[in-house]
């Protein structure tokens, strides 16, 4: 897997084998002018890591921390899960580039094919986790708000857990297949059409929320306790809003670099906003460092969950 070539998907149909770092570079240059920008491996592995470590203190507090065990921060655990796929695959793969500059890979080898493979699925299980795991946020928030009386009854925490492992066998299931079949246009377009038509499905359902809320509001307002439980789940559903708008930010450039890669790759200009590869893998990482700081922000209980790891008190624990 090159820097260049980010994954199989944009892998052209009949071509069965990795092309070279060399290779890959020559063809850039003679399509288009621009320059290839490159990030320093070392960023690549200090915000990588970054994004693994804060991740995992956001599943170890939830874990820790009885009173996080709701289905809301399981869903957030599952998206947190995604965010260290995300940057655990950017991490292999920079390292198996080092190992094939520095010759103990071939690039074209079986057993780098198959690396390659299982990176690309890993990379593929990112993405579709974080839309489905968005998506069940989404759908919780708006049990929240419109079901609050009957929410302990809809959503359960069996009911989670169940939700949570059709969604990760379903993602797992479809990340093997895709990176199998990625030569395959029949795969790939189902696949990068996901992608905008989850978006799109997610946006359409805060419209909905936002405007129902506003006319529920009205109607509870005049309930001497809905006031400050109304304005709670507000809170989540804003939450959810600032975790939509960072994953677009950092994913669909990437997205997009695969679309064009596929649909037009000798198009100079298409080549162009490739070049800035190595830029969309980085947003990529920066999104998993961005979601754990906006669970502690938007979060008193999780914020206060950090503050006792840190200072290791553990007589005011609930375990």
């Amino acid at each position: 897997m090159s820097t260049e070539r980010p994954s199989n998907l944009i892998r052209h149909p009949g071509q069965t084998s990795i092309p070279s770092l060399e290779n890959t570079s020559d063809f850039s240059l003679n399509i288009t002018d621009c320059t290839q920008v490159v990030v320093p491996e070392e960023v690549f592995f200090t915000v990588a890591a970054a994004g693994i470590l804060e991740n995992l203190l956001v599943l170890i507090a939830v874990v820790r921390n009885k009173n996080l065990h709701l289905p809301m921060y399981f869903f957030i655990c599952s998206l947190a899960i995604s965010d260290m796929l995300g940057s655990l695959y950017k991490t292999l793969e920079n390292i198996f580039i080092i190992m094939c500059k520095m010759g103990y890979l071939t690039p074209r080898g079986d057993f780098e094919k198959k690396l390659d493979d299982a990176m690309d699925s890993m990379f593929i299980l990112s993405l579709l986790g974080s839309i489905f795991s968005l998506l069940a946020i989404a759908a919780d928030r708006y049990i929240t708000i419109f079901y609050a009386l009957r929410y302990h009854n809809i959503m359960t925490l069996r009911r989670a857990l169940v939700i949570l492992a059709i969604i990760w066998t379903f993602c797992a299931g479809s990340s093997i297949a895709i990176a199998l079949f990625s030569y395959e246009a029949a795969t790939v377009i189902p696949f990068t059409i996901l992608f905008p038509l989850m978006m799109f499905f997610i946006l359409c359902l805060y419209v909905h929320m936002f405007l129902l809320a506003r006319s529920h509001a009205r109607k509870i307002a005049s309930l001497p306790t809905s006031t400050v439980h109304q304005r709670t789940n507000m809170k989540g559903a804003i939450t959810l809003t600032i975790f939509l708008g960072v994953f677009l930010c950092c994913w669909a450039p990437f997205v997009l670099h695969i679309l064009l890669a596929r649909f037009c790759p000798h198009n100079p200009y298409c080549a162009c906003y490739m070049s800035i590869f190595h830029v969309n893998g980085t947003l990529i990482m920066c999104n998993a460092i961005i979601d754990p700081m906006i669970f502690a922000f938007r979060s008193p209980e999780l914020r206060s969950t950090f503050k006792k790891m840190f200072c290791c008190t553990r007589s005011n624990w609930n375990w």
